[in-house]
């Protein structure tokens, strides 16, 4: 459940106005949404190399390394999940009317 920062009474720039944040909150947040950044990227990378190995763009020892690069790439994003207690399913974002950020598998 996500905690809303609490703001106080008083005019702008008074210690009064101040707003009381969660910093661990915040933090737990950013490392969120920078790992939900990094899949999105990994995502559309591996989508790009499909494409080009459908295309026959790529040598056999190019797709050997994109394979295995991609694939380190996961595993390192599922490390880092675990790391931060969360799930790759916990990055994906709810956009509304447009579905959601990143494709279910």
């Amino acid at each position: 459940m996500s905690r809303r920062p609490a703001v106080t009474g008083g005019k702008p720039g008074t210690p009064e106005s101040r707003v009381d944040l969660d910093r661990e909150q915040m933090g737990r947040d950013l490392v969120s949404l920078v790992l939900t950044v990094v899949e999105l990227l990994r995502q559309l990378m591996e989508r790009q190399a499909i494409r080009r190995v459908e295309q026959g763009d790529l040598s056999d020892e190019q797709v050997e390394h994109i394979g295995e690069t991609l694939m380190h790439l996961e595993a390192r994003m599922t490390e880092l999940c675990e790391q931060h207690d969360m799930r790759l399913e916990d990055l994906n974002l709810d956009l509304g009317p447009l579905g959601s950020l990143l494709p279910r598998n």
